[in-house]
């Protein structure tokens, strides 16, 4: 065994006292500030409960990996470091280790040098002791926690270095690089040479590598023996020209299946086989090929392999070689083909937009790269040793369960064209695995369809109620029709059938379901029973939004709980499951338990905080959360199940209280129509009552959900609140509650009544409001202008102005046409330009422009794939006709959000000048006063 010459970094920290500041001392937030401020990522525990492990990232800078045993004695830091992953036994640490932020502004790949690569830290959690590995571009610990392997990277060259003047030639780009082995008792290491991929078994007793080397001999697969002499692996398949990929290992059966073949002379991949080896077995057997599919059916080299929990099947894709696509042959240029029509032609650049496409042009060339690649999901028997064809190019989807007779299909194929102007509709099919037979269970269903883990029954929603079907026969019954509760979205303001809540989960044996109101959680037996509120009607009483959050499964902290195989994981009766509880009035979110099939809550934690459950430890009932407010940043914490002594771990921020934050509180008023509406009032730091501060009003549709949301400190196109807090502005976020067929006034008739609140209260200076919003409340911001001149200034970002042109326009991001934002969703006319042409044009702030007095600032990137930048355009142009003070900013080659960090720095130090000019007096710049002249760049 070798061992490296390692890094050791002393990462001990010890708990330092952060002395509260002086509250007359608070201070503004700088740029500098923001960028420098940190975010926590990447949150886990230890499967043991002992430890957690996150990484801490700042808006520009080095980010760093921050380890804590939860006993509260120990803290490691990791510099540089992010992504954290710990060990099964809770020892070690990995992360991967970034290059300085310095070094890469420094380092220009575009000037000749060398992009620094990322590397692998590892610590040991019993001594603090940090290791530091080089050029890394994947790792893993095995299950065991014994090992830890990585793969390097590929060794670049300078482009400047060649040896004598001469080209360097390239190697291969399949080539394979070198795989560390690392035993983690000693820390001595093997490394494997020329490998491009490795996948370690769930026992920890095998690995598996696929190897391309420089002259071919040692192509193939290998299995490596963890128990035996790693160095020196089993070749199970080879060839000179192999490839080999989508290693997946049955987690039961412990066989290794993989997908393997052939590679031209130009290294693209030919035939595909699919392999499986048996522990004990010299050679991988081949046991299936394009000779076992019906007729034009092949197997194909990208794919996915999913073995069932069981062991007894293996899940793979299959593609008609029709939809093969054969890369194009390189043309010779030739004299005899001047005049040569057909070569001539070969060379076109054009697109046919024919009317009755299923979907337009350019939402194909956004599908194609999905599409090209798309396989048809078939399964393979390892008892029958059978493939059955399961999704075809009729009914292209499939739901992958563990469900051993019935899974869940579906096709939008009959309806594509309607993805143009009314949404998504699918048909959902009942697919027989053993056999592939599919049946039609649901036609044009558009909303909610959730599938048994039995496969006995599924449950839709539709109409404004949830039903029941038994998959065998295909009878259904309604089973919320007869309660006197709406299980239809209540909030729902747009111009499409109303959909449902979710789902919560089945219980074992498919014995009930659970279902989502607007408050409550619903329990509906299957065969026979009345259906139970398990939250008693709480919920709707007290205005509490109940929703399961399961920490015992992966993915399931959101709801509804997944197996490690995607599989839903069914409740159990009488078991004990955490609830999230989002107060719809006063907007804090606590945290609940119930217990499946018995009636009643009991709360766990509940105060003007937003609580967030993230992650249960294995092994234990150890479980980190989070708690935040607009003055209190997302720390971690860590309790029991009985939240009996948390302790808080991180402390991300700890300079929090230097500066001059503000404070958020819920406003109330009502329409002239008499609409309740709500808002979120931050007053300046350092307030004092009876001043009037200068307001900068943002919005959206809801916003007052995030009345407890710590805001979100960074450097981008949206503004920071206690950026503009810290610097003596009130920000007030109103919610918009919207008409179908009138959305800008809609806006209007919320936010005037809404601003003149906050003046009655005495906070807002009146004669110093911005209106600022954007995208959907950048249009909304450039309508209102055209209605009221109460606002010194506003700021429209990616702003439609005029519906007219905007409803056939394109969503270049997607492809998508914009008709179904007008027709069904957002912009929420709820017809087409001719059924309801008077609309679009009294809803475009365009053809009010003349109406507008207000100065107004307009943003778009250029390249913007939701909002046609010409939007901005029009209402540039014509404010600029009709000589109105108007300065519009272009962005070069950004999306509908900035992401250059000069550009969302640039727009962020603009937005406040504009504010600080308009709002308090300051001297106007250059670009507001009298223009930037175009230099050439």
């Amino acid at each position: 065994m070798k061992y490296f010459p390692r890094i050791i970094l002393a990462t001990a920290l010890l708990l330092s006292t952060i002395l509260p500041s002086n509250a007359q001392d608070k201070k503004a937030l700088t740029v500098t500030d923001m960028m420098k401020f940190r975010h926590i990522e990447s949150p886990s525990i230890s499967n043991d409960g002992n430890w957690v492990a996150h990484t801490s990232k700042p808006d520009r800078g080095d980010p760093e990996v921050f380890i804590y045993s939860t006993d509260g004695k120990k803290k490691y830091t990791i510099p540089q470091g992010e992504k954290p992953v710990i060990s099964n036994d809770g020892k070690w640490v990995a992360a991967v280790h970034q290059v300085p932020a310095e070094d890469l502004v420094i380092k220009n790949p575009a000037k000749g040098g060398i992009r620094p690569k990322a590397g692998l830290a590892l610590l040991n959690t019993s001594t603090g002791e940090l290791s530091i590995y080089k050029n890394i571009q994947a790792f893993t610990f095995s299950n065991d926690s014994k090992w830890l392997v990585y793969l390097a990277l590929k060794e670049e060259e300078d482009e400047s270095a060649t040896k004598n003047g001469e080209e360097k030639k390239d190697p291969p780009k399949t080539l394979g690089t070198d795989l560390y082995m690392i035993s983690l008792e000693d820390e001595s290491y093997e490394t494997l040479s020329f490998v491009t991929k490795f996948s370690i078994d769930s026992t920890s007793d095998y690995m598996a590598i696929a190897r391309v080397d420089s002259n071919g001999e040692g192509n193939g697969v290998y299995i490596v023996d963890f128990g035996g002499d790693i160095t020196n692996p089993s070749q199970v398949y080879s060839d000179s020209n192999a490839w080999a990929d989508y290693f997946k290992w049955n987690n039961l059966g412990g066989q290794l299946a993989f997908l393997a073949g052939i590679m031209d002379k130009k290294q693209k991949r030919t035939d595909t086989e699919l392999f499986l080896w048996e522990p004990g077995d010299e050679k991988a057997e081949v046991i299936l090929d394009d000779g076992d599919l019906h007729e034009e059916w092949k197997l194909y080299n990208k794919n996915r392999l999913r073995w069932t929990l069981d062991g007894k099947r293996l899940f793979l894709g299959i593609k008609p070689s029709s939809e093969i696509i054969k890369p194009d042959e390189k043309k010779n240029d030739s004299v005899s083909k001047v005049f040569d029509t057909e070569a001539i032609l070969s060379d076109k650049a054009v697109d046919v937009w024919h009317w009755n496409d299923p979907f337009i042009n350019s939402h194909q060339k956004k599908m194609w790269a999905r599409e090209k690649d798309r396989t048809y999901m078939a399964v393979y028997n390892l008892e029958t040793q059978q493939l059955t064809s399961l999704a075809d190019k009729e009914m292209p989807d499939l739901r992958l369960t563990d469900c051993p007779t019935t899974l869940l299909g579906s096709s939008n194929l009959p309806y594509a064209k309607r993805v143009t102007w009314d949404g998504r509709f699918y048909d959902y099919y009942l697919v027989n695995l053993q056999t592939g037979a599919k049946t039609l269970a649901l036609s044009g269903q558009e909303h909610t369809v959730s599938l048994s883990p039995d496969g006995k029954f599924m449950v839709y929603y539709r109409a404004g109620d949830w039903h029941l079907m038994e998959t065998i026969t295909l009878k259904s019954k309604n089973l919320t029709g007869s309660l006197d509760v709406s299980f239809a979205d209540e909030d729902w303001d747009y111009p499409e059938d109303v959909p449902g809540y979710r789902v919560g989960g089945w219980t074992e044996g498919s014995a009930s379901v659970l279902i989502y109101d607007k408050y409550d959680i619903w329990q509906f037996p299957i065969m026979s029973g009345e259906p139970v509120c398990l939250t008693e009607g709480k919920g709707r009483n007290e205005k509490l939004q109940f929703r399961l959050k399961r920490l015992d499964v992966p993915g399931g902290s959101s709801g509804y709980g997944r197996s490690s195989s995607g599989s839903q994981e069914p409740l159990k009766t009488g078991e004990s499951v955490f609830l999230s509880a989002y107060h719809d009035m006063k907007k804090y979110t606590a945290v609940y338990s119930m217990k499946i099939g018995i009636p009643g809550v009991t709360r766990i934690l509940e105060d003007p905080k937003k609580y967030t459950l993230i992650a249960q430890a294995e092994e234990n009932d150890r479980i980190i959360f989070s708690r935040e407010s607009y003055t209190e940043f997302p720390d971690l914490w860590v309790t029991n199940k009985y939240f009996k002594k948390p302790r808080k771990l991180s402390d991300a921020n700890p300079r929090i209280d230097e500066f001059a934050w503000g404070e958020a509180e819920l406003v109330e008023w009502t329409t002239e129509d008499g609409t309740p509406v709500q808002g979120i009032l931050i007053k300046p730091g350092n307030y004092k009552a009876g001043e009037k501060y200068p307001v900068l009003v943002y919005y959206y549709r809801f916003f007052t959900n995030r009345m407890y949301d710590f805001n979100e400190v960074v450097v981008n196109h949206r503004p920071c609140f206690p950026f503009y807090a810290s610097n003596g502005y009130a920000v007030f976020l109103p919610d918009i509650r919207f008409d179908i067929g009138n959305p800008g006034s809609s806006a209007t008739k919320c936010l005037v009544p809404g601003v003149q609140k906050i003046i009655d209260l005495g906070v807002a200076d009146p004669d110093a409001i911005c209106l600022h919003g954007h995208s959907w409340s950048g249009y909304q911001t450039a309508f209102v202008v055209t209605q009221t001149d109460m606002f010194a200034c506003a700021i429209a970002g990616a702003p439609v102005s005029n519906m007219t042109s905007a409803y056939s326009g394109i969503r270049w991001e997607t492809g998508l046409a914009r008709q179904f934002q007008y027709e069904k969703s957002q912009s929420r006319i709820g017809a087409t330009l001719w059924e309801a042409r008077d609309k679009y044009i009294d809803n475009s702030p365009v053809f009010f422009a003349d109406r507008i007095n207000t100065p107004l600032l307009i943003q778009f990137g250029d390249a913007d794939g939701a909002v046609p930048w010409y939007q901005g355009i029009e209402l540039y142009l014509a404010m600029r006709r009709l000589e109105k003070d108007c300065v519009f900013l272009q962005y070069r080659k950004e999306p509908h959000h900035l992401k250059q960090y000069a550009n969302k720095l640039d727009y962020t130090l603009k937005f406040k000048a504009y504010l600080d000019h308009y709002l308090k007096g300051e001297p106007a710049p250059e670009w507001i006063s009298t223009g930037v002249p175009y230099k050439g760049k």
